[in-house]
């Protein structure tokens, strides 16, 4: 995930090299002001995972890394803020309201009773995104927010705290005369860990579970500016 950071910062970069010096006639007041919209997303969310177990004083570490991709829809409201003909600074929040289901059988236990599940749901974000405007109608921005998402839990495990972490992302904007906009964005989250350990009934209470989910996407959002 490193890596895609690495190469969002880069290809924004390159492109405000590229049009720097083409947008001197821009105007970001076509950009400018509150906003609402309503989005589309394709999400894939993975987990670097293990599954701890201690009993008669040995203790054995089993890698439990799993993946789910699901689509989501949500909402956004934002506003824009102009510093310059070519230059604004967005404020804005965002919820999502899928689910992603992530599995894992206990190695301890096996079968049904020792599936484990975490869902991760109700994602929301807060995030300023410098943008940078191509022409009267379209804008390229980078996107850092803060994000947060509810985690429930089934299986013989205790429940973990919810989830929070950083966003990134790269993205444009697409205006028309009439204030409706269209964006496209895609980006990724790298949240903070779950951790969890058996309840005692099916799975140990020395059986532990930690994962540390990442988030990508790809988004599509139609939205009114006013």
């Amino acid at each position: 995930m490193e890596k895609l950071k690495q190469m969002l910062c880069a290809a924004c970069t390159l492109v405000l090299i590229t049009v720097g010096n083409n947008v001197a006639n821009a105007d970001s007041g076509n950009f400018a002001g509150p906003y609402v919209g309503v989005s589309a997303s394709g999400y894939g969310m993975a987990t670097d995972g293990s599954e701890t177990e201690s009993a008669d004083g040995t203790i054995e570490t089993v890698d439990a890394n799993v993946g789910a991709t699901t689509p989501i829809t949500g909402f956004e409201a934002g506003y824009a803020l102009p510093l310059g003909s070519s230059f604004l600074i967005d404020l804005g929040a965002a919820y999502m309201n899928g689910a992603a289901t992530l599995a894992h059988v206990s190695d301890s236990v096996g079968g049904t009773s020792g599936t484990v599940k975490f869902t991760i749901d109700d994602l929301r974000s807060f995030y300023i995104a410098p943008t940078l405007v191509l022409s009267d109608t379209s804008s390229l921005y980078l996107k850092a927010g803060l994000s947060e998402a509810d985690v429930t839990v089934s299986g013989d495990i205790t429940s973990p705290s919810n989830l929070s972490g950083q966003t990134w992302a790269l993205g444009t904007r697409t205006v028309l005369d009439s204030g409706i906009f269209v964006r496209t964005e895609a980006g990724y989250t790298k949240y903070n860990g779950i951790a969890a350990h058996g309840k005692g009934t099916d799975i140990a209470t020395t059986t532990s579970f930690s994962a540390t989910p990442t988030l990508a996407y790809g988004a599509v959002s139609l939205g009114f500016r006013f």
